[in-house]
């Protein structure tokens, strides 16, 4: 009997030029990266309507909002029926939830502008906006690291393979001997790492990823700047960062 396998929905990376990049303003700001960080320890995470549709790109969304407000201020968790809206309102043709025609995936970047200029459903306000995003090597696993430990997050996509889209598959490692033959694009949230391992949520699961794994099959990756999520009372983050000023030197970085 075939093992069950979950649905795929990260369209062909599109790498914009004009797309901030990350890594230097990042590097100035946080020079010395701490050994560990998890920014969603015993968080449950709902299916998000991706055990049925290609969805993981809002996913992703739904997932860094949570992360964000978990720790900043008090966790603010989407619907399964508005994560669905929002993947509707980031896809074209959209995607039917009624029906689920044209359940066809969406580009992140596509995904991340959406978000940026006309904002996504959420529960208890009107609209949730990303402030800015910037650009991570897909392989650059201490920018990804500087990433999480400053902005509460990556948002990444993967070029999946088969076997790590099979139910119960155990963590993702990266071995030449197996059979890595690709299933399609995946886009998952990376909310902590330690030495050995990055912590991400999938499938309505913890999973862990080595970063050999990312090397291998991670094609983009996206820091995400919430001043709406990831700051305090103070308009900070919850480390004592203030964001504008992150987001004035990614800007002058790229002469916008």
């Amino acid at each position: 009997m075939t093992a069950a396998r979950r649905p795929l929905g990260k369209l062909p990376a599109r790498h914009d030029p004009r797309t901030f990049r990350m890594a230097a303003p990042l590097a100035r700001a946080l020079p010395a990266i701490p050994a560990a960080v998890n920014w969603a320890q015993k968080v449950d995470w709902p299916m998000w309507g991706n055990d049925r549709y290609g969805c993981c790109t809002q996913v992703g969304v739904a997932s860094a909002i949570r992360t964000w407000t978990g720790v900043a201020q008090a966790p603010v968790l989407l619907t399964g029926a508005q994560v669905l809206n929002n993947y509707a309102a980031a896809t074209n043709p959209p995607f039917n939830v009624s029906t689920g025609a044209n359940d066809n995936g969406a580009v992140e970047v596509d995904v991340l502008d959406r978000w940026r200029v006309e904002g996504f459903e959420r529960p208890g306000q009107t609209r949730d906006y990303l402030t800015a995003y910037g650009a991570v090597g897909p392989q650059d696993a201490v920018s990804a690291r500087r990433s999480i430990a400053f902005l509460g997050g990556l948002y990444i996509g993967l070029s999946l393979p088969e076997w790590a889209c099979v139910v119960g598959c155990g963590d993702w490692d990266y071995s030449p001997t197996r059979d890595n033959s690709i299933a399609g694009g995946h886009c998952v949230w990376l909310h902590g790492y330690d030495a050995d391992w990055f912590y991400l949520n999938t499938w309505g699961d913890d999973k862990r990823m080595s970063a050999a794994f990312m090397r291998q099959f991670c094609d983009e990756a996206y820091g995400l700047v919430s001043r709406q999520n990831w700051t305090t009372v103070y308009g900070v983050s919850v480390n004592g960062e203030a964001l504008d000023a992150l987001v004035a030197e990614m800007r002058a970085s790229a002469g916008v």
